[in-house]
């Protein structure tokens, strides 16, 4: 009878190990995390090259920073907060805004009542959010990630792919949290329009002008 798989150590125990000293146990939290963070950061900057010096800084930071880490959240979401930190920094370094805050790059202030009607709709039987989850349509909503203007992706890529709240996606950002609840809601329509192309039922679609607005 062949033997069961070696299970993976738990983050806690290689975290553990690390603060002691321990650099094995460090780099197998590297190499558990790496392609995680490096695919969060390649969401947010669609940038390989940017996406590797942030995934890159994140574990460099994650190293500096490791005593200090109290393991009151799981060791992933520590890590995602410091590469989503990292990859914010780099937006601001392009704008040139490193001490603004993200705001300052786009309009002043959403136009709250303007939201869009989709060109296209079909029956779905999940979200845009929810498909993140499921292997063979992942690199289908990459691409239509990489198709949302920049405001809308990072609020979309740190709300429904990172998990974070509306609070945590405001401070983050800089922006209010109205401000999180629009562009959220823009980001899931174009989404949903943009996948609902490639997996709506084609029996169920419905072009704009066939629908009706409230």
């Amino acid at each position: 009878m062949a033997s069961s798989p070696t299970l993976p150590v738990a983050d806690a125990d290689l975290v553990r190990r690390a603060k002691a000293g321990d650099l094995p146990a460090f780099e197998e939290l590297v190499t558990s995390h790496e392609r995680r963070v490096y695919t969060l950061a390649l969401r947010i900057l669609q940038n390989p090259h940017d996406a590797e010096d942030v995934t890159q800084q994140a574990f460099i930071s994650t190293l500096e920073h490791l005593p200090g880490f109290r393991e009151e959240a799981s060791f992933a979401t520590w890590l995602n907060r410091i590469a989503t930190h990292a990859a914010l920094k780099v937006i601001r370094k392009r704008k040139g805004l490193d001490t603004v805050s993200l705001e300052a790059a786009t309009e002043p202030q959403e136009d709250y009542d303007a939201i869009p009607h989709p060109e296209f709709i079909a029956d779905w039987k999940q979200s845009p959010e929810q498909l993140v989850e499921r292997n063979e349509t992942r690199r289908l909503l990459d691409d239509a990630l990489a198709q949302l203007d920049e405001k809308h992706r990072l609020v979309f890529v740190l709300r429904d792919v990172e998990g974070s709240s509306v609070k945590e996606t405001a401070e983050a950002l800089g922006l209010s949290e109205t401000n999180v609840k629009v562009r959220l809601l823009r980001a899931r329509l174009q989404l949903r329009e943009h996948l609902t192309r490639t997996l709506g039922d084609p029996a169920k679609r419905i072009e704009r002008g066939q629908h009706h607005h409230d």
